[in-house]
């Protein structure tokens, strides 16, 4: 079982930075295109949609996580309380609702301004709220440690 757990952290802990590139490639195609007059093409939607991809492959890796830790009786973050397991999980879910909004939304919008607007605004809203989630003071890379 020891061994399914560190899979699981590792996975979870990749996939953090795969999230985190993944959101600031969505800023560094969106951000530009704000002031001008750009077309949002399939280049442009790309990431948007890898962004809400990694996000919900992130939470589905930390509630397989946090399952398992409740089937063996343990605590997530025991060194720092229950306050923070249930705040990681909880911004965890909201920030998947944020960057599906991102998602849904920019392939919404009637114009080109506007899915760069709304793909920019819930992707800031989204990285925001998982930079407030992350437990910086574990290792910043775990590899099946």
């Amino acid at each position: 079982m020891a061994t399914l757990y560190l899979i699981l952290l590792t996975l979870h802990n990749i996939t953090r930075w795969l999230v985190l590139i993944a959101g600031v490639w969505v800023l560094v195609r969106t951000v530009p295109a704000l002031s001008g007059n750009k077309n949002f093409t399939a280049a442009d939607r790309r990431p948007v949609a890898l962004f809400a991809g990694s996000v919900h492959l992130q939470v589905v890796l930390g509630l397989l996580l946090f399952g398992f830790l409740g089937s063996q009786g343990a605590r997530a973050f025991a060194e720092r309380g229950a306050a923070f397991q249930w705040q990681h999980v909880g911004l965890g879910l909201i920030a998947a609702v944020t960057a599906t909004l991102a998602s849904a939304l920019s392939k919404r919008a009637t114009t080109d301004q506007a899915r760069f607007r709304v793909a920019t605004l819930w992707t800031v809203v989204t990285l925001l709220i998982l930079l407030l989630s992350i437990p910086w003071w574990r290792p910043l890379l775990r590899l099946f440690s």
